[in-house]
């Protein structure tokens, strides 16, 4: 070839290479192609031109090649990390490497309701999508504290638990030494099982004080709690028992009928948060020793036997104007 021609040549070779280059470039660092946040699980194991082709395939990236060779002159390609990662709208490519090398994977979370049974809580941590490991077993019944926790794709079932169990303790140890003076429980254990109990007659904030002070005062009376969730637990402690409690299960005795035993039941009945907690250890002074439904989704107080009656009776009639 003379030299004219090859020169001829040699030009049109680089400005293809050039035109190549420049076109790999924009694909690399110009706007995606997705237009909204897209979620992608990158395995454990996964090699980078693995997770290339996930990327190609998720439509979060144009060209897994370039890719490749972006990530690589951009030296990300060997630091790209497993886990699950959102990838915003028009996120070019070296937004994507470094997200991915960053290993700042996408946060989900798993909420543990106060009021729960562990037989509940451990049944949404086996269903929990993300979660690995084998299936947790129950924890002792209100060793738990509700709250909101946060987890990566890939971590175990067992470190919630852990995570959980350690943050009652915590709660536990804060509060306990802050308890009102002369109150009816011995230890840290006896206020969670109070909590408890507090916890499942009461799903309203501004009642969990009063409820609370209820029992407290029945104590210090040596009154029996007659807490029908009590009642309930003992027989099914895995479950809420799903139907109305009939007078033949207030009359049968177990460690957990408070109709039938005197003081607090052996265990908690449920893991109660911190809220309830905080109030039988420091419930308001009332004289208040009844309770009982209002009808509408509430409770109406009493200081004697004779008011509690007319509530009841105010219940009922309730009731029988409803049907």
């Amino acid at each position: 070839m003379k030299p004219a021609r090859f020169a001829a040549f040699l030009i049109v070779v680089l400005g293809l290479a050039a035109t190549g280059f420049w076109f790999a470039a924009n694909l690399y660092l110009g706007p995606g192609t997705s237009t909204e946040t897209v979620r992608v699980l990158i395995p454990r194991g996964s090699g980078a031109r693995d997770i290339a082709e996930l990327l190609e395939a998720k439509r979060v990236v144009p060209n897994a090649w370039v890719f490749l060779g972006g990530a690589q002159i951009d030296g990300q390609l060997a630091r790209l990390k497993a886990g699950e990662y959102d990838i915003p709208p028009r996120a070019s490519g070296r937004e994507i490497a470094a997200l991915i090398a960053s290993g700042k994977a996408g946060v989900r979370r798993i909420t543990f309701a106060e009021g729960l049974m562990s037989g509940q809580i451990a049944t949404l941590l086996n269903a929990a999508e993300g979660l690995e490991g084998d299936p947790v077993a129950i924890p002792q019944e209100g060793s738990v504290l509700p709250d909101t926790y946060f987890y990566a794709w890939g971590d175990p079932r067992g470190r919630i638990v852990e995570r959980a169990t350690r943050a009652m303790r915590d709660t536990l140890a804060e509060l306990w030494p802050k308890r009102a003076e002369n109150l009816p429980l011995r230890d840290p254990a006896e206020a969670l099982v109070l909590a408890s109990i507090v916890e499942r007659e009461t799903g309203h904030a501004d009642e969990r004080g009063r409820v609370a002070a209820v029992f407290v005062n029945r104590l210090r009376r040596g009154m029996r709690l007659q807490a029908d969730p009590t009642v309930a637990y003992g027989i099914d402690r895995t479950a809420p028992l799903g139907r109305p409690l009939s007078r033949a299960d207030l009359d049968t005795r177990h460690d957990w009928n408070t109709y039938v035993i005197a003081g607090l039941p052996p265990t908690p009945i449920a893991n109660p948060g911190r809220a309830s907690i905080e109030a039988v250890l420091n419930p308001p002074q009332t004289d208040e020793l009844y309770f009982v439904a209002d009808g509408e989704g509430r409770h109406a107080f009493a200081r004697d036997l004779a008011e509690h009656n007319r509530n009841v009776a105010r219940l009922r009639e309730i009731e029988r104007n409803r049907r």
